[in-house]
């Protein structure tokens, strides 16, 4: 795992796999498949990218929240 900070906050987990990932819509019985299904829902963007020794794949999340993100609940 590693964190990277630019204009977003990068996240890569890297293993030694060279297969694909791929969403999943996990049915209420799965036990696993949800991970890359929350992530793709949670970041702003994210990706793979393939090196000699496997894949990373990577979640970057926006640093900034504007005001419409903050809910009604934390609204002046």
């Amino acid at each position: 795992v590693r964190l990277l900070r630019d204009e977003g906050l990068v996240c890569e987990i890297s293993d030694h796999s060279s297969t694909s990932p791929h969403l999943r819509y996990a049915a209420t019985t799965d036990e696993g498949g949800r991970g890359l299904f929350l992530v793709a829902q949670l970041a702003k963007r994210w990706g793979t990218r393939y090196t000699a020794l496997g894949k990373v794949i990577w979640a970057e999340q926006s640093l900034t929240v504007r005001p419409d993100q903050l809910g009604d609940a934390l609204i002046g």
